[in-house]
């Protein structure tokens, strides 16, 4: 009997460490996938995957040595791959995990806020098309491929001047970097997914495209139907209006420090990565935008 409580003991002292691993392992693997799940490169490590569980079974049913040396060998380059094909969505996780409001007062990101607003409610009753990024902890000018410096006060003078048609830098976009205007007739990136309605236009390709691969926030004014729209984590809105619009740019961009903290950051996020989120989004307007 003393011996069969020895080995007890014996297991109950030393048996939960591997317990512990196996737990931050399926958490660590779970969490992880949902993070990733829904990105351009989730089906590629998918695909991946099973190649490699395909070849590691065939190995062992044929005892084939040479390739069972070589799938060890790889396990680090598949690590490498990940690096590679996740490295939008990682930058960004990382860059997020690091925006701290430290360098912007909510008082001038308001004003911003409001910069913008009243850019695009003039714009709309006009029907002059404008697509206006707000850089967060990202850095846009990696993400674009041109663009006219201008680093002036942003006011809504300067934008509807800048996009005032026949300008000679009113085709593109704009970078608003804190209350300043960085640069103008910016070429965005357009988005590559195959699922979006085709009568949608440049700007708001290129809306999602930025939003896509940075944590910019951008704003699309439609020239042909004067639609207001907004574009967040590839996901676009369209046919908003203006206190709407106010709404949305506060809640992002309006940093709030309880809602700042590491754990909230990474439990919001989880939550919306799981849920299901369209590409475009269509709520005032029923005709197709530029």
């Amino acid at each position: 009997m003393t011996n069969y409580i020895n080995i007890a003991l014996h297991y109950v002292e030393h048996g939960w460490r591997p317990a512990l691993e196996i737990l931050i392992l399926a958490v660590a693997i779970y969490y992880t996938s949902r993070f990733l799940r829904g990105t351009r490169g989730w089906p590629v490590v998918i695909g991946f995957v099973v190649l490699l569980l395909a070849l590691a079974l065939l190995t062992e049913l044929l005892n084939l040595n040479v390739l069972r040396s070589l799938l060890g060998y790889g396990s680090a380059f598949f690590a490498f791959a990940v690096l590679i094909i996740f490295q939008p969505e990682l930058r960004r996780l990382l860059a997020e995990l690091g925006n701290l409001p430290l360098f912007a007062t909510a008082h001038e990101q308001r004003e911003s806020i409001e910069v913008i607003i009243q850019t695009c409610e003039r714009l709309s009753e006009v029907k002059i098309g404008a697509l206006i990024a707000v850089e967060q902890a990202i850095q846009l000018h990696e993400a674009v491929e041109s663009g006219v410096p201008v680093d002036c006060e942003a006011t809504p003078e300067m934008l509807e001047t800048i996009f005032f048609p026949n300008n000679a830098i009113h085709d593109g976009g704009v970078i608003i970097k804190g209350d300043r205007i960085a640069y103008a007739a910016c070429i965005f990136p357009l988005t590559q997914r195959q699922d979006l309605n085709k009568s949608l236009g440049t700007r708001h390709r290129a809306a999602i495209g930025l939003t896509e691969e940075t944590d910019a926030v951008v704003v699309v004014v439609s020239e042909e139907t004067g639609m207001i729209s907004h574009a967040y984590k590839g996901q676009l809105v369209r046919g908003v209006t203006v206190e709407e619009l106010r709404a949305f740019l506060t809640s992002i961009i309006v940093q709030s420090p309880k809602s700042r903290t590491g754990l909230e950051w990474i439990r919001n996020q989880l939550t919306e990565r799981h849920k299901p989120r369209a590409a475009v989004i269509t709520k005032n307007e029923p005709h197709p935008a530029k």
